[in-house]
C-alpha cells in the first residue's frame, strides 16, 4: 500500500483529505505543519506527499525542496488558494510533480494522485528493467547478449565459489581471459592475486624457474632466492592461458600442483603447499593434442573439470553492435573525441565481415576507427576490414587487380575511389540496371550500395552508361 503524507495547517482540510486517501486505500499520515512533516521525513520513506504552500514556520517549498533532497524518489504534489504563479512555476521547477489550487474537485485530487503513483510504478520499472539490461550487456568486463554467452554468463555463476579446475577454449581474440578474470572477480578469492601465465611466451630454460622459484645458487645465474608465480598466487587464481604449449616435463610438475596442491622450488629439497585455482585456456583441441600424444591425458581429465567454450564471434554476430559501442565508447574518451556512435552503413559493413581476428580484431578497428574519425560518427571509409579469408595462409587483395606503383607515386586514396566506382558500375550494369541486384552481386546491402553509389554521384555516370549500352 502507497504511503502518502499530508502537510496542511488547515485541521478541516487534513482530516477531509485523511479520510478521502484511506477510502481510497492508501497508508495516509497527517503533519499540521512544515516543521514537523520534515522530521517525519527524516524517519520514514514516502511514495507521495501533498503539500500546502503556505504555511508558518517552516513554508512548502521548503518542505519540497528537502523532501525531494531527502526522498528524490518521493512524488510532491503542492496545494494552495493563495499561490501565484510564479509559486507554481517555482514549486515546478523544484521538483513538483503538480499543482492543485483550491477549491480543488476531489476527483480531481484522486486521479492526480493516481497518475503520480502510476508514473513512479512505470519509472521504478524502467530503472529496473535498465539494470536488467545493463547485466544483459555487461558481465564483469564481458560484453554480449547472445544466448551463447548468457549461458557463459551462467556457468561462471554457479562455478565461480567453487574450487574446480575450469578449461576455456575458444579461438584467438575470443576473451578467454576476459571469462577466467570474471570466474576470480566473482569468486571469494577476488581479494587474492589473480596470476596470468603465458605458456607459450616463457622460454623453455626459464619456465620451472618462473613457476615454481629456485634456491640461490640452484644453477648458473641464480644469484638469490627467487619466488615462483604459483607461490606469489598462494590464496588467488593461476590462469594457465595457451596451457597446450606447455612441455611435457612442465606439465608433469603442473600436474603434481594440482593434485597435491604442493611443488618443489629448483633446488630446493622441501615442498611449498599453495591454495591456487587453475583456470587453464588454449585455441586449439587438447583431446586431439591428448591422442597425438602432446598433453598428458590425466592432466587434461584434471584441468577440464568445467569446461567453457567461447564461441567465434561469427557465430554470435548479435554481440557485434553492444561491442562495436562499447569500443567506439571507451576509446573516444581515451582520446577525448565526441565520438557517439557507428553510422548504420558502417555497422552493416561489420556484420557482413568474417572477423578472423574475433572481438580483439573488432577492438583493434574501432581504436583505428576513433583515432581516424573526422566526424562524430564512425563512416565506412574510416573501417579497414582485412581481406583475409579464412583457411588463407595470408592476407590478399582481388587477384585481378594491379598492384604496380609508378616512379611518380599515385593517389591511393584517388585509385581506391576509382576501383569502387567501377565495380559499382560493373555490377548496375550486370544488374541491368537494378540496384537490388547489384548489391546482391556485391555482397552487401542495398543500404550499403545507396551510400556508396551516393558517395560517388553515380547517377550521371549510370545514365551515361546506359546510353552507350
Amino acid at each position: 500500500m502507497p504511503n502518502l503524507l499530508v502537510v496542511d495547517d488547515d485541521l478541516s482540510m487534513r482530516e477531509m483529505l485523511e479520510v478521502m486517501l484511506t477510502s481510497e486505500g492508501y497508508n495516509v499520515e497527517c503533519s499540521e505543519d512544515g516543521t514537523k512533516a520534515l522530521r517525519m521525513l527524516e524517519k520514514k520513506n514516502y511514495d507521495l506527499i501533498l503539500c500546502d504552500i503556505k504555511m508558518s514556520s517552516v513554508g512548502g517549498l521548503e518542505v519540497l525542496r528537502e523532501a525531494k533532497n531527502r526522498q528524490p524518489q518521493t512524488v510532491v504534489i503542492m496545494i494552495s488558494a493563495f499561490a501565484t504563479t510564479q509559486t507554481a512555476v517555482e514549486a515546478m521547477k523544484i521538483g513538483a510533480y503538480d499543482f492543485i489550487p483550491k477549491p480543488f474537485k476531489v476527483d480531481e485530487v484522486k486521479q492526480t494522485i493516481r497518475n503520480a503513483l502510476d508514473r513512479k510504478t512505470l519509472e521504478y520499472e524502467k530503472e529496473i528493467l535498465d539494470a536488467e539490461l545493463k547485466k544483459t550487456y555487461h558481465f564483469g568486463r564481458i560484453v554480449g547478449n547472445s544466448p551463447a554467452m548468457m549461458k557463459i554468463y551462467n556457468t561462471i555463476k554457479q562455478v565461480s565459489d567453487t574450487k574446480t579446475n575450469v578449461l576455456i577454449t575458444g579461438e584467438s581474440g575470443t576473451g578467454k581471459e576476459l571469462i577466467a578474470r570474471a570466474i576470480h572477480e566473482n569468486s571469494v578469492r577476488k581479494h587474492k592475486p589473480f596470476t596470468v601465465i603465458h605458456c607459450g611466451g616463457i622460454p623453455e630454460t626459464l619456465m620451472e624457474s618462473e613457476l615454481f622459484g629456485h634456491k640461490k645458487g640452484a644453477f648458473t645465474g641464480a644469484i638469490d632466492h627467487k619466488q615462483g608465480l604459483f607461490e606469489a598466487s598462494d590464496g588467488g587464481t593461476v590462469f594457465l592461458d595457451e596451457v597446450a604449449e606447455l612441455t611435457p616435463a612442465i606439465q608433469v610438475k603442473i600436474l603434481r600442483v594440482v593434485q597435491e596442491k604442493a611443488f618443489k622450488p629448483v633446488g630446493k629439497t622441501r615442498d611449498v603447499e599453495v591454495d591456487v585455482r587453475i583456470i587453464s585456456a588454449t585455441n586449439k583441441n587438447l583431446e586431439e593434442e591428448v591422442i597425438a600424444g602432446n598433453f598428458r591425458e590425466d592432466l587434461f581429465y584434471r584441468l577440464n573439470v568445467i569446461h567453457i567454450n567461447v564461441p567465434p564471434l561469427r557465430e554470435r554476430m548479435e554481440d557485434l553492435p553492444p561491442l562495436a559501442q562499447h569500443f567506439l565508447e571507451k576509446y573516444a574518451s581515451e582520446m577525448g573525441k565526441s565520438i557517439h556512435k557507428l553510422s548504420s552503413y558502417a555497422l552493416d559493413m561489420l556484420t557482413r565481415y568474417d572477423f578472423p581476428g574475433n572481438v580483439r580484431e573488432l577492438e583493434n578497428m574501432i581504436e583505428r576507427s576513433v583515432a581516424m574519425a573526422t566526424t562524430n560518427i564512425i563512416l565506412p571509409e574510416s573501417l579497414a576490414l582485412s581481406t583475409y579469408k579464412r583457411g588463407e595462409k595470408s592476407a590478399r587483395k582481388h587477384e585481378l587487380l594491379d598492384f604496380d606503383v609508378p616512379p611518380t607515386g599515385l593517389d591511393l586514396d584517388a585509385v581506391i575511389a576509382d576501383v569502387e566506382r567501377g565495380y559499382l558500375l560493373k555490377a548496375l550494369e550486370m544488374a541491368g540496371g537494378v540496384k537490388q541486384k547489384a548489391a546482391k552481386l556485391l555482397g552487401i546491402s542495398i543500404e550499403s550500395f545507396r551510400y556508396r553509389f551516393d558517395k560517388h554521384h553515380l547517377d550521371a555516370s549510370a545514365k551515361e552508361e546506359s546510353k552507350r549500352c
